[in-house]
């Protein structure tokens, strides 16, 4: 695979890149770039999620070394999303269901290092470094980076304040050259290329990809259960779920449905050549094929494509999809209720 090739895929899909220069120089420059993402073990992932999971494929099929940190600390340090008590099998769970989805879309699980949190950020050198960061930022500043992470609330907490400077750290103690995340996280990226240089550290490159729209047509959360679809969700939920989307008939503008076919359903459709099917009555015209998303745009904008035609075909592929997901929990029953007991 040329640079070009690698560039064009780990491009793909995204929304912005801190830099596109830099990303060419550090293809160009090194052989096995290392790309990281953090979770930090919150509240239990959904098809949100999946997002993500594809820009992780993107990454190993292009030759880059993936980590994905699974921030213990930082889940406590979000106005305590998760439980001191709860850490540990939080982890538990979050690694196993991001092995097994990641496995269901193709991915090479082998090519990927799940590494924890507290595994390394409690070492001498990086809490020196926490304190070095800590002196020279502001409230403010780690406020402003923070704000659309963290749960500040009206009684801010201080470790919502220190968690922009964990995740800079992040960065110089897993090794990465890019970062990788979501539209939200991007002041965090910025403040983390600020501070680097503070402290004598190369600044990082950063990758960010859209957030899906929540099923109500709001931001997908895992604190609001009629946004999202979990990803242990039965075929049966998955489709009751996807009937009540938001999704009205031509209509593109925070459409969930929509946004699910154009980042995950359609890459993996075209990737494997094989055309998304969506079945219906030959009075409604027959069954109909498409080989990429903007033809499905098209009709649906035309409105050639009822939403209720959509969400059926959409239901039964990302039921089949997450199946495997499913069956790996099969018996697992006493590690969903330790790491979620009140669930």
């Amino acid at each position: 695979m040329t640079t070009q090739e690698k560039l064009d895929l780990i491009t793909r899909n995204t929304e912005e890149i801190l830099t596109v220069e830099e990303l060419k120089d550090l293809l160009a420059d090194k052989k096995e770039p290392v790309v990281y993402l953090g979770y930090a073990p919150t509240g239990r992932p959904h098809i949100g999620y999946l997002i993500p999971a594809m820009k992780i494929k993107d990454f190993v099929n292009a030759g880059l070394r993936v980590k994905i940190l699974l921030a213990d600390i930082h889940a406590h340090l979000d106005n305590m999303k998760a439980p001191f008590e709860l850490l540990d099998k939080r982890v538990e769970f979050y690694r196993l269901e991001l092995s097994e989805t990641y496995k269901a879309l193709g991915v090479d699980v082998a090519k990927i290092e799940f590494i924890k949190g507290s595994d390394f950020e409690l070492d001498k050198k990086y809490t020196m470094d926490v304190y070095r960061l800590a002196a020279l930022s502001s409230f403010d500043r780690c406020k402003h980076a923070a704000a659309e992470v963290v749960k500040f609330g009206d009684s801010p907490k201080l470790s919502g304040f220190l968690y922009p400077i964990l995740q800079t750290l992040d960065e110089e103690y897993l090794g990465a050259d890019i970062q990788y995340g979501g539209v939200d996280q991007r002041k965090i990226f910025g403040f983390a290329r600020e501070a680097h240089p503070k402290i004598g550290q190369a600044k990082r490159g950063e990758i960010m990809t859209p957030l899906l729209p929540g099923l109500n047509g709001d931001k997908m959360s895992a604190s609001e259960p009629e946004s999202k679809i979990d990803l242990l969700d039965s075929p049966e939920t998955i489709a009751a779920k996807i009937k009540k989307a938001f999704c009205p008939e031509g209509e593109t503008a925070g459409n969930g449905v929509l946004s699910f076919m154009k980042y995950v359903m359609m890459v993996l459709a075209e990737d494997s050549g094989k055309a998304f099917l969506v079945e219906r009555p030959a009075k409604f015209g027959g069954n109909v094929e498409y080989k990429n998303y903007a033809d499905l745009e098209n009709d649906f904008t035309a409105k050639k494509l009822h939403p209720e035609d959509l969400k059926k075909a959409l239901a039964r592929e990302l039921a089949e999809l997450l199946a495997p997901v499913r069956s790996a929990f099969e018996g697992k029953e006493k590690l969903i209720k330790e790491a979620y007991p009140e669930e």
